[in-house]
């Protein structure tokens, strides 16, 4: 894309990295209105026996006249394939809807739809596993530049505004929204010594997929938007791995110094493993400049 300088083509680099148990890195830049925007990320294996579960997006696009940044986290249970399939179809999904640029939110909410529909329509092909998922997307215009956050799950995103840190998302825990699993029929455990899970299988109330449980769980995601501003000092992406053994201002705290966001990634990552965190971790942090 013409003024757009990327250092890693994401979707095919990152995809290349679940043959092997080792860490995949990356980073990339460009302009948003006017504003320069840098990302970068770092994925690690936990220490679990089946494959990295965990795949992201990190790219940069146009449509219109509008310059785009997308960045997504989504951490797949049971399997790779479902979020290997989000990885390659919902941004292009989200995108497709006619109402994406004049109703971000809502063109997202119906991609999200769309997009776990397939899903279940491939379940022979993608297996019983799900995934969890928070996308963020950049929308640059001639006077300021939008952020647009959505998830499922517990995968999260958190904005640090001169130094404080802010969640973004929302953790659809299943006691959370144990009223409404119940209703469904289902229930939620809460077995000692182990998380709540609905229908004592899975941690989270909401997710991609999974469709032993769907009559029981929701793919509808908790959306909101914002405007970056000049209080707006970076954004951080991760999966669970991440914030099970680190709070939203700790992430925070622990970059805020860190001028190349590859390397803050990284560190954050390494900090999650130090912390003995088991899970697979995945971080992307997207800083945004003068």
């Amino acid at each position: 894309m013409a003024g757009k300088e990327i250092y890693h083509k994401v979707k095919d680099k990152v995809k290349d990295a679940f043959s092997s148990s080792g860490p995949e890195t990356g980073k990339g830049k460009t302009k948003l209105s006017g504003k320069r925007v840098k990302h970068g990320y770092h994925l690690v294996k936990g220490k679990s026996n089946h494959p990295m579960e965990d795949y992201l997006v990190a790219e940069y696009r146009q449509v219109g006249e509008h310059d785009l940044g997308l960045f997504a986290i989504f951490d797949g249970h049971l399997g790779h394939t479902v979020p290997d399939f989000l990885r390659s179809h919902l941004f292009d999904n989200i995108l497709s809807e006619p109402e994406f640029l004049s109703n971000p939110k809502n063109a997202i909410r119906k991609a999200y739809q769309l997009t776990d529909e397939k899903i279940l329509e491939n379940a022979s092909e993608l297996g019983r596993g799900g995934s969890t998922a928070v996308t963020a997307i950049l929308i640059g215009s001639d006077r300021s530049v939008k952020l647009v956050v959505a998830n499922v799950g517990d995968s999260r995103a958190v904005i640090s505004k001169n130094g404080v840190a802010e969640q973004l998302s929302v953790d659809h825990e299943p006691t959370m929204e144990r009223q409404t699993i119940e209703k469904k029929g289902g229930f939620v455990s809460n077995l000692p010594g182990d998380v709540p899970r609905v229908d004592g299988q899975l941690a989270v109330a909401r997710a991609f997929g999974d469709r032993s449980l769907k009559k029981h769980l929701s793919s509808e995601p908790y959306v909101v938007d914002e405007t970056i501003t000049e209080n707006s000092d970076f954004l951080i992406l991760a999966s669970d791995g991440l914030w099970k053994v680190m709070s939203n201002q700790e992430a925070v705290d622990a970059i805020k110094d860190f001028k190349d966001a590859q390397a803050a990634a990284k560190h954050l990552t390494e900090q999650a493993v130090n912390r003995k965190s088991k899970d697979d971790i995945s971080v992307i942090v997207v800083k945004f400049l003068c």
